[in-house]
Parts: C-alpha cells; sequence; structure tokens
C-alpha cells in the first residue's frame, strides 16, 4: 500500500515540474514561387459556405415557367389554399389565390390587380396601386413556389404576418 502512494506522490510532483521551453526553430525564407493555378474549386471564406462546397448541388436552370394549377389545400393547423393559376412561358394568363389563416384572417390576390413586370428568371407580379406589393413565381426542383412580399393590404387585420408562400406541384399542379 506505501508503495502505491508512493508512486501516487511522484507522478503529481512529476505533473507538476516545469519542462524548458525549446527554442523555434528558424525557417529559411524561401524564394517566392509563381501563383498556383486558378483551381476549379472556389476557396469559401463564410464559415456556412464552406459546407456546402462538399455537396453535390447544382444551380436550377433558368427556364421559362409552365404551370397549371386549379387546388385547394387545408392544412393541420386549419389554414386554407385555394389557387387558380396558368402560367405559360413565364406569361402569367392567371392568377387568384386565397388563403385563410384559421383564426387571423384571409389574403386575397387576383391578377386584375397586378401587371407582370418580369418573365426571366422568374415572373414578377407588382401591384397596381401598391408599388411595395410583389408576387414572385419559381421553380424548385419538381416544385414551384409562389410568394408574397409587402402585400399586408391584401390582407384582413394581421393575416399578412401568418401569410407563408404557396408551394405547387409542377406536374399534377398540386398545392400544398
Amino acid at each position: 500500500m506505501r508503495a502505491g502512494w508512493a508512486l501516487l506522490l511522484v507522478l503529481l510532483a512529476a505533473g507538476c515540474a516545469e519542462v524548458e521551453k525549446q527554442p523555434e526553430p528558424v525557417v529559411a525564407a524561401e524564394p517566392e514561387k509563381e501563383a498556383p493555378p486558378v483551381s476549379s474549386e472556389p476557396k469559401f471564406k463564410n464559415s456556412t459556405l464552406k459546407y456546402l462546397a462538399n455537396r453535390n448541388l447544382k444551380p436550377q436552370p433558368t427556364r421559362p415557367l409552365n404551370v397549371k394549377s386549379k387546388c385547394s389545400h387545408k392544412d393541420a393547423i386549419g389554414t386554407t389554399t385555394q389557387l387558380d393559376l396558368l402560367v405559360k412561358e413565364s406569361l402569367i394568363k392567371s392568377f387568384s389565390a386565397q388563403v385563410t389563416m384559421k383564426g387571423y384572417g384571409a389574403c386575397r390576390f387576383n391578377l386584375k390587380d397586378f401587371e407582370q413586370v418580369e418573365k426571366m428568371p422568374q415572373p414578377l407580379l407588382r401591384h397596381k396601386k401598391d408599388e411595395g406589393c410583389q408576387v414572385r413565381m419559381w421553380e424548385q426542383g419538381a416544385k414551384m413556389t409562389i410568394a408574397f412580399n409587402s402585400c399586408p393590404k391584401a390582407c384582413d387585420g394581421d393575416a399578412f404576418s401568418y401569410l407563408w408562400p404557396i408551394m405547387v406541384e409542377a406536374k399534377s399542379g398540386r398545392c400544398f
């Protein structure tokens, strides 16, 4: 038992001992080299972007949007969406949307109140009387998104604060 205590005491003393600091080696300056060839892999400075670098992400192709949808959907919390949409070659032919948020009111959008100001890369509608109000549409894989920006006047009360984009399956026209 005394040998165990003695060993412990020696180990503790060794842990407290100071070690001489070794001088840092002097590195001779290397002659300047030509800049390395530009790599196809971009160098990311932002820590968030570096996590995306090794993924096989490809940009969404820029092509005219074509979608037809006449759908209605009710989600688990009682939000009801009704949509009538026809877009051909990024030209919006018909658009009518009503989103009713249970307990908050409804938002209504109709093509007659908007003018189309852009076709590519995304169709963009701007409200005729309220310039800040815009409706954007874009493709995301097999789905199409309809987003509403700065349109509180199209909604009852504070309903615009609870308005989410409408997603549409491009092939089936189903909305959610």
